[in-house]
């Protein structure tokens, strides 16, 4: 931040560049950008990636259990699903169990697009030139980060 005015009535206001949230926006942003060529020949887009990472590694599951998974709310999550469901790479169906619950899994072609998104995050390595034990410690910092900001966040 500026410590003195420097003429212009600036004194104290924040800089772009200085702001961790701006930092944060602009990191995401290009760790999407170099997701993009790789998920391109996948046919899927950042988020619809996101949520096929979730259906491998837990399976079946509901709607809500996703959307939690993701930090996402039903509404961002259900025309996700409506648009891989039209592909032809998840389907959705009622639990039989309780109706009010939906789940969701892969097709069989959901699962065949699994060993091919397997080069994703090689992709990541890649574009940035980061080994894996830098990558392993960004992480780690940034869910740090997510579990403080959430914690001083307004109670839900």
């Amino acid at each position: 931040m500026r410590d003195q005015d420097d003429g212009d009535g600036a004194a104290g206001t924040p800089l772009l560049d200085e702001q961790l949230c701006f930092a944060l926006y602009a990191a995401q942003r290009a760790v999407t950008a170099a997701y993009r060529p790789v998920l391109d020949e996948l046919g899927l887009t950042y988020p619809q990636y996101l949520v096929l990472l979730v259906l491998w590694e837990r399976g079946e599951t509901t709607v809500k259990e996703l959307a939690a998974a993701l930090r996402l709310d039903y509404g961002t999550v259900s025309p996700l699903l409506k648009r891989l469901e039209s592909t032809g790479l998840v389907r959705r169906e009622r639990a039989a169990h309780d109706e009010r619950s939906v789940l969701v899994a892969c097709t069989e072609r959901g699962e065949r697009l699994r060993g091919r998104a397997a080069r994703v995050p090689g992709a990541l390595l890649a574009a940035t030139g980061l080994a894996e034990p830098e990558l392993a410690r960004l992480r780690e910092e940034l869910w740090r980060l997510a579990e403080k900001a959430a914690g001083a966040g307004p109670a839900r």
